[in-house]
């Protein structure tokens, strides 16, 4: 008998339905499928605490998955460091799979249309995004200025 356990980067919690995230560290769930002698079937999804880090979100994914006794983690893209960490606990990291459900990248990859990678595919902090839910804004900061205007506001 023939087992892997198989994570699947994954953009919403709809299982085998939910369509894969093409960020590892960044992803939203974790879709995680028990393959037996290539069948396959839903074993659980798991929300992805380290989305919303500040830094280091692919080493916490990687150890996520990795408590989780992964064998292969399918996602689009993986980050030098999430590769580094992914790789030193013998997981197998398969990338390329962009716009399709978590099913189909599953069913790719036991059918080698999806092949593991043996390095990153994008730099480091990829995904983080900026902007009206990334953060990294510039606020105004006007209050807190004992009621005299005197604050630096936007432009300091």
């Amino acid at each position: 008998m023939v087992r892997k356990l198989i994570a699947v980067s994954s953009s919403s919690n709809e299982g085998l339905n939910s369509i894969v995230d093409g960020r590892f560290g960044r992803c939203p769930y974790f879709t995680i499928v028990e393959v037996i002698d290539g069948d396959f079937k839903l074993k659980e999804v798991v929300q992805n605490p380290a989305m919303g880090a500040m830094g280091g979100a692919g080493m916490q994914a990687a150890q996520l998955v990795g408590n989780k006794g992964v064998n292969v983690v399918i996602t689009g893209n993986v980050g030098p460091n999430a590769f580094t960490a992914l790789s030193s606990i013998g997981i197998e990291i398969v990338t390329g799979a962009f716009g399709i459900s978590v099913k189909q990248a599953v069913q790719d990859y036991l059918n080698g249309r999806l092949k593991p990678t043996d390095s990153a595919t994008v730099q480091s902090h990829f995904g983080m995004g900026r902007g009206a839910r990334g953060g990294g804004g510039f606020g105004a900061g006007m209050g807190r200025g004992m009621g005299r205007g005197m604050g630096r506001g936007r432009y300091w």
